[in-house]
């Protein structure tokens, strides 16, 4: 190459990055080895964040509008599928990094003084741009996540509070599906009744169970019982709303159904990429799920019941962010009300036309 030609040190500014491991320790004329791997994995995972927070802010955009192209939905499922990927790197450094034991990790613990890993801003922008609510996180140190934060890094924190989130363009996207309430086609009142029908010739099958005890026939009704109740209460509009305003649920009815469909009829070739992007947010919440649940079980592993760096309650408070801290629950919770595939409502076969790339054709070329 020339002098002055791009080249791979300069693209990537590998000489600025690996000079950026700074371990306290050895300022403190103290150097501990294992700090340089506890420095390189974190900043690792700071760079996998920027990438996520690059592909999950593009889908955002994607779907943050009045219109959504179906052309994108499949390049939103391939970011998406991305983010994924990286998720599953983010949880086998965990491996790398419990390499490092307790011992190890208290050479040089004194020196971090109250950096902890709370105040990774990017991973606070990512939680919230993913759909968590500021009013739903768990008190850090008795006090708001925000105050472990200035400048700069908090303004961009507090920004991504009021950005539309993940969770909020999905949940409009859904709202728009066309196919839930046709002239001919009714599909709530078609779904009740085909779950109600599932549930009858469960009821049946089991009176006819002769040899079984009474005492077996009655828990198995119960549960039986119970289910219909749940259908029932799940296919209602009044009611789902009702847990809305509670909390107890986030998207609306008219989302929550036509995630329903979406699943139901995942087959139809209009539906088929709805579908593996909505099992796609299911898989990004379940990985972090999983992040959060290793993280703590290896804090837990470092520290014990310590106090966490920031003067946190360390594994206690991580754990119960384990759940605490999921966005996309309704998507999880529909499989509850899913029925077998026989059983499903028959579609109208203008309706079937409709939802193959016919629909897809039409409408781009009207």
């Amino acid at each position: 190459m020339s002098d002055g030609a791009l080249d791979y040190g300069n693209y990537l500014k590998v000489d600025e990055i690996i000079s950026l491991q700074e371990l306290v320790s050895e300022q403190h004329g103290k150097p501990a080895h294992i700090e340089m791997l506890y420095i390189v994995v974190h900043q690792v995972y700071e760079l996998w964040f920027k990438e996520i927070l690059h592909e999950l802010g593009s889908v955002i955009e994607m779907f943050d509008g009045e219109y959504v192209n179906e052309k994108n939905i499949g390049e939103a499922v391939k970011r998406l599928k991305r983010i994924t990927a990286i998720q599953s790197l983010l949880v086998e450094q965990i491996k790398v990094l419990e390499t490092m034991t307790p011992l190890e990790f208290l050479d040089f613990r004194k020196y971090l003084g109250t950096a902890s890993g709370f105040q990774s801003y990017q991973f606070r922008i990512l939680e919230n741009r993913l759909g968590l609510k500021p009013e739903e996180r768990i008190p850090y140190a008795q006090k708001s996540y925000l105050q472990e934060l200035s400048g700069k890094r908090l303004e961009l924190v507090k920004e991504s509070e009021n950005q539309t989130s993940m969770f909020e363009a999905i949940a409009a996207w859904l709202e728009r599906t066309p196919f839930l309430e046709l002239s001919n086609f009714k599909f709530v009142e078609a779904y009740r009744a085909a779950a109600n029908q599932m549930l009858d010739a469960e009821s049946s099958a089991l009176d006819s169970m002769h040899d079984l005890p009474q005492s077996a026939k009655t828990f198995q009704q119960e549960a039986i019982d119970s289910s219909r109740k749940g259908f029932a209460a799940f296919l209602d509009f009044a009611e789902h709303e009702r847990l809305v305003s509670t909390g107890q649920r986030r998207l609306s009815f008219k989302a929550t159904m036509a995630a329903l469909f979406i699943n139901v009829y995942r087959d139809e070739p209009i539906l088929q990429l709805p579908f593996q992007l909505l099992e796609t947010l299911v898989e990004i919440d379940e990985n972090f799920t999983i992040w959060r649940s290793r993280h703590a079980v290896m804090v837990h592993r470092m520290l014990g019941r310590k106090v966490g760096t920031g003067q946190s309650s360390g594994y206690d408070y991580l754990k119960r962010t384990v759940d605490k801290y999921r966005v996309f629950t309704d998507l999880f919770n529909i499989s509850t009300f899913l029925i077998p595939r026989s059983e499903l409502p028959r579609l109208p076969e203008d309706l079937k036309i409709e939802l193959g790339f016919h629909y897809s054709a039409t409408k781009s070329g009207s």
